[in-house]
């Protein structure tokens, strides 16, 4: 597999498909890290490491952590990863020469 750099610096492929593989490649890259985060969040924090972390964090309210992350800190995760990936994805777009500035 072919890193971003080393398709920008091919000169079989033309400058508008290179752009296109490396955009779109950076583009697979962030939606992968995203998505592990948030199994890592839903999954780990909600369902493999609850005991854990009602046994070792305090408590939110009258609730345990665990309890807590699996009700509620999962939901707010996923609202800030959607952040996350709004502004990661718009700075690859003007990094790619794909923003939409509307002035």
């Amino acid at each position: 597999m072919s890193t971003p750099r080393e398709l920008m610096n091919d000169p079989a492929m033309e400058p508008d498909a290179r752009r296109h593989d490396v955009y779109w490649r950076s583009c697979l890259r962030i939606v992968a890290a995203i998505l592990t985060v948030w199994a890592g969040l839903s999954l780990g924090c909600g369902i493999l490491f609850r005991k854990w972390l009602d046994e070792n964090l305090p408590t939110i309210g009258h609730a345990p952590f665990g309890f807590w992350m699996a009700q509620q800190g999962a939901i707010i995760g996923f609202v800030v990863l959607l952040l996350v990936y709004m502004v990661l994805m718009n700075r690859l777009d003007d990094a790619h020469g794909f923003g939409g500035d509307d002035e």
